[in-house]
């Protein structure tokens, strides 16, 4: 497994990554046992990066994670968690009090004294530009209650106006085959920059598992169901925006240039890590086998066998998703 630097702050994060989101809510449900073998199965294939939020699950990731890593002290796990959705996202919450707070409620969950990345979490447009946000942020870092923050975002554009300000570590965007338009200006901005880029939702809400079909159907409590047009959060949060039934053409065309032996999620995880400027791609994971697939793609990033790939993911999007896709984000 590859390890990057992190932004400046002299720790290394590994090439991929594992979401939380899935131990906490949202996609049915995972035992605390299941959680923590997911877990236990990354780290033995050189994770070193955990993506998690004060919201999944209400708490219940960071905590399921701050307990696997009070019981195993030897590893070296970064763990970035989000803040800035336990109560509206209007501009006039996002103030040192409330920062405060949150942050307060994550050290507890995860057992630590200072958490090591902290994200705001998908804020409005209002609250990056602000140069308040940043005063606060580094006040954290001051206190010792931090080490480093970054933001999550919806748009490129929101990305670039995080990425001018110069104590952010890393931006989190949602970038894959279905979300191309990071690669305009984002990551190259970002390498510029020396700011980390972690690719969230890489598999597309697990469209690009190739396991999908017309038939498929999922729980009621699985944003796949009740989010597929926005009706609880950003629509581009749930399947990278793209219409199921158009995403699932796309996924036959990419898989159709797969070269042997190579399943769809790995080619799709190896072929962002591989980009100019991310540093990390997150997926989930709700098995042990998910999770070590997941990590094991890594071994594809410099193997040179994913050039039709790239052409086939230009051609697709260019063809199937960019009209209805590009503009949104």
């Amino acid at each position: 497994m590859q390890q990057r630097p992190l932004g400046r702050t002299g720790r290394d994060v590994s090439a991929i990554g594992l979401g939380t989101w899935q131990l906490g809510a949202d996609w049915g449900d995972v035992s605390e046992a299941d959680a923590e073998a997911v877990l236990e199965a990354s780290v033995a294939r050189g994770v070193t990066l955990f993506d998690t939020a004060d919201v999944y699950g209400d708490g219940r990731s960071e905590s399921i994670i701050g307990r696997f890593l009070a019981a195993r002290p030897e590893l070296d796990i970064t763990v970035a968690t989000k803040m800035g959705r336990r109560m509206e996202q209007e501009p006039e919450n996002y103030v040192p009090a409330n920062f405060r707070a949150w942050t307060d409620r994550s050290r507890r969950n995860l057992g630590v004294d200072t958490l090591d990345l902290v994200q705001l979490h998908c804020p409005p447009t209002a609250v990056i530009e602000d140069a308040a946000v940043y005063d606060a942020l580094d006040a954290l870092v001051d206190d010792g209650a931090i080490s480093a923050y970054g933001v999550s975002v919806e748009t490129c554009d929101q990305a670039l106006a995080a990425i001018a300000r110069p104590n952010v570590t890393n931006v989190q965007i949602i970038f894959n085959p279905f979300r191309l338009k990071p690669l305009d200006a984002v990551l190259p901005a970002a390498a510029v920059a020396g700011v980390s880029i972690f690719a969230r939702v890489p598999l597309a809400s697990g469209l690009l598992s190739g396991k999908y079909s017309a038939a498929t159907t999922f729980s009621s409590d699985d944003h796949r169901s009740y989010n597929r047009h926005g009706e609880a959060f950003d629509r581009g949060e749930t399947f990278s925006g793209v219409d199921y039934d158009l995403g699932l053409q796309a996924v036959q065309r990419l898989t159709a240039v797969l070269p042997e032996g190579v399943t769809l999620p790995a080619a799709t995880l190896a072929w962002i890590a591989a980009q100019t400027g991310v540093t990390s791609a997150i997926p989930g994971a709700r098995s042990v086998a998910q999770a070590e697939s997941n990590a094991d793609a890594a071994a594809l990033i410099a193997d040179g066998s994913l050039e039709a790939f790239d052409e086939a993911v230009h051609r697709v999007y260019d063809e199937l998703l960019r009209d209805e896709i590009h503009p949104h984000w």
